[in-house]
């Protein structure tokens, strides 16, 4: 819960954020002048291209939400079976482990979504996070019934 607390209160401040650059951009526009409105143009540009990241991250993480929510109710979630430190971190050599288990589980069900969404938790838990962030959109594209090139 304190998770979606966080993006929320983050997804909030960017929008702020985007909406204040924006007037911005619309106020060098308003001044007429060529330079202003090149500058206003390209201060706009920012806005909408963050705006589109922010749609994107939040659709790929409501997604890996309801995919965790399926595999739960399915009983499938992994069991955290990790080793971690006397401090609470997570030991790497466990985390190897878990992720050789994982890439095998994949590589004999390489079209099911249920082993992609377990790898890339395993991905996550070895600190790999573009791999595992490309490893739960596959399980999302699988999961959708989207073709999956490797």
């Amino acid at each position: 819960m304190r998770a979606k607390i966080s993006y929320a209160i983050t997804a909030a401040v960017l929008v702020v954020y985007f909406v204040l650059v924006g007037s911005r951009g619309v106020m060098l526009i308003q001044s007429g002048t060529v330079l202003t409105v090149t500058f206003g143009v390209a201060v706009l540009i920012l806005p909408v291209i963050g705006l589109w990241f922010l749609w994107k991250n939040t659709q790929f993480v409501r997604k890996a939400n309801a995919l965790a929510a399926e595999l739960d109710a399915e009983g499938g979630l992994p069991v955290d079976e990790l080793k971690r430190t006397p401090g609470g971190r997570i030991d790497r050599d466990s985390a190897d482990e878990v992720f050789a288990k994982r890439r095998a589980e994949t590589e004999a069900a390489p079209d099911d979504w249920r082993s992609w969404f377990r790898l890339a938790i395993a991905y996550h838990d070895a600190r790999d996070t573009p791999r595992a962030r490309k490893a739960m959109q596959r399980a999302i594209a699988l999961h959708d019934g989207k073709t999956v090139e490797a």
